[in-house]
């Protein structure tokens, strides 16, 4: 098994409905999202995935939330967009795209802040 990750990043706002305290109005973050990716195989040149597609089809999600306030996206009508909420939409939409029986999202991190994250690694 082969572990293949990425590291890009975005910037936008958001804020937090029903939060008591400063992150319940709205603010902004330069976000890091690192995707990491499982193989089972290697192509015929000794690849498992990649690195130009994966950073085009995480760079395609990310330009949805890159300088916007996140709130108001369609994907947090009914939660808020937290850093787990977001790794989480995230996940999904990544392996929709490039999941198949040899490879897999294994898990998503995303840091608001240096040192502040949270990583979510699917169902």
């Amino acid at each position: 098994m082969f572990e293949i990750d990425i590291e890009r990043s975005f910037s936008a706002a958001h804020y937090l409905r029903g939060y008591r305290g400063n992150c319940s109005t709205i603010h902004g973050h330069n976000w890091t999202v690192r995707a990491v990716v499982r193989a089972k195989k290697l192509d015929s040149i000794g690849i498992a995935v990649d690195f130009k597609q994966l950073k085009r089809e995480l760079d395609t999600i990310l330009a949805e939330f890159d300088h916007t306030d996140i709130s108001n996206h369609p994907e947090f009508a009914n939660c808020n967009p937290t850093s787990e909420n977001l790794a989480m939409v995230i996940f999904r939409r990544l392996a929709t795209r490039i999941n198949n029986e040899d490879v897999a999202v294994a898990r998503i991190r995303i840091c608001e802040s240096p040192g502040s994250g949270a990583t979510y690694f699917g169902e």
